[in-house]
């Protein structure tokens, strides 16, 4: 990963995946609402340990706790200087988990988890449906968890979101992604 991108151009990328991919394929049905309202914030973590990501993730989830959802309803912490192998970033979400059980907010925030190279249990690198998950930077998503009860009490069949993601990239293929004119995905094999 280069080390001269900005946090700005890091954001924009990661905007436009958000604008193209998460809302433009209605890969999850809930961000369109929050993106048009300005209530995502994305923060970028120049971290280079996993202490220091650490750090910078207990200081995004207190905040998320603290502030109205009116204000901030999600956070994408993301970071491309660390964890840009996906089996690894994978490992970390042991220690996310673990840091949301400390701070007593596993009932309160969910962590979903985006990577330029994630991959689904029992799939191929590059099998279409581990795009649902595939971001421009390695990210860890924070939602509120009253945000997420409420959206899918709203939404009809919200358990079907996952396949029919998977339907909507199957029948897009490889082509169709790119042809979204994403940045390319920064630590991709």
């Amino acid at each position: 990963m280069s080390s001269n991108l900005t946090a700005v151009t890091i954001i924009s990328h990661t905007q436009e995946w958000v604008e193209r991919a998460v809302i433009g394929l209605n890969l999850c049905p809930f961000a369109k609402a929050v993106h048009v309202k300005k209530q995502i914030r994305y923060v970028v973590s120049t971290a280079s340990t996993h202490e220091d990501l650490l750090r910078d993730l207990v200081i995004e989830l207190e905040a998320l706790a603290e502030i109205s959802p009116e204000k901030v309803d999600t956070t994408l912490v993301i970071h491309p200087y660390i964890l840009t192998d996906f089996l690894e970033y994978n490992d970390f979400l042991d220690v996310v988990d673990e840091a949301l059980g400390d701070m007593e907010l596993d009932d309160a925030i969910q962590v979903a988890s985006f990577h330029p190279q994630y991959r689904f249990a029992d799939t191929q690198p590059e099998d279409i449906e581990n795009y649902t998950n595939r971001s421009p930077y390695p990210m860890l998503q924070l939602l509120r968890e009253s945000s997420m009860v409420r959206a899918v009490e709203a939404y009809p069949q919200a358990e079907q979101i996952f396949e029919k993601n998977i339907e909507t990239l199957r029948r897009m293929g490889h082509t169709g992604w790119e042809a979204l004119g994403l940045q390319p995905l920064r630590g991709k094999k």
